[in-house]
């Protein structure tokens, strides 16, 4: 067992699978991989629901993930619980540059799974915002994909998603694994280049 998948620990293990049965009961199908570097990219997001999906896996799972969320969330004392969660409060008018300033914390890390919905709102957008794709591609480790499926009440872990020196046709082809899928909004899901089914 990889270092981000934990022995889930035996009460936030049972809180997980609580969640996910109270939320329609949910299953789990794949599993993450086995390194200890990885980033994890969740779509279609288009609900807060996401949010609650999620907990439920990681916590059912056991695994060690952060996220970024808005800074504004992260007041006393539901700060300390989205901490608590792998949370890392961000300002998204900040100059910063996100990218390169993950890609550093990854390399220096021994374990490190980041978590980003590509589409970054659960409003409906036409294009994915790419850092999850340059943060993958200059700390050198995989990308996952994760579909949230609410028409059949499934999480889908995927493989390791392809990146070459085509980021187009990449990020195509990552649209594709989730046009199975469907959103808790469907009308809101970003499939990119494919047309809305």
């Amino acid at each position: 067992m990889d270092k981000n998948q934990l022995h889930p620990h035996p009460v936030k293990s049972a809180i997980g699978r609580f969640i996910l049965r109270i939320l329609g009961n949910w299953s789990i199908e794949g599993r993450p991989p086995a390194v200890s570097k990885y980033v994890i990219i969740v779509a279609h997001h288009t609900s807060n629901w996401d949010f609650a999906v999620g907990m439920g896996v990681k916590l059912a799972l056991g695994l060690k993930l952060q996220f970024f969320a808005k800074h504004s969330l992260f007041f006393w004392p539901l700060g300390v619980l989205m901490r608590g969660l792998g949370g890392v409060p961000i300002k998204r008018n900040e100059s910063l540059n996100r990218v390169d300033a993950s890609i550093e914390q990854i390399k220096k890390a021994d374990e490190f799974v980041l978590v980003i919905t590509p589409e970054g709102t659960r409003s409906k957008v036409e294009r994915w915002k790419t850092g999850f794709y340059h943060i993958a591609k200059g700390a050198e480790i995989p990308i996952i994909p994760v579909a949230f499926d609410f028409k059949h009440r499934k999480a889908v872990f995927g493989n390791p998603l392809p990146i070459t020196d085509n980021k187009e046709h990449d990020i195509k082809e990552m649209h594709r694994f989730f046009l199975p899928y469907q959103p808790r909004h469907p009308e809101l899901g970003c499939n990119g280049p494919f047309r809305q089914s």
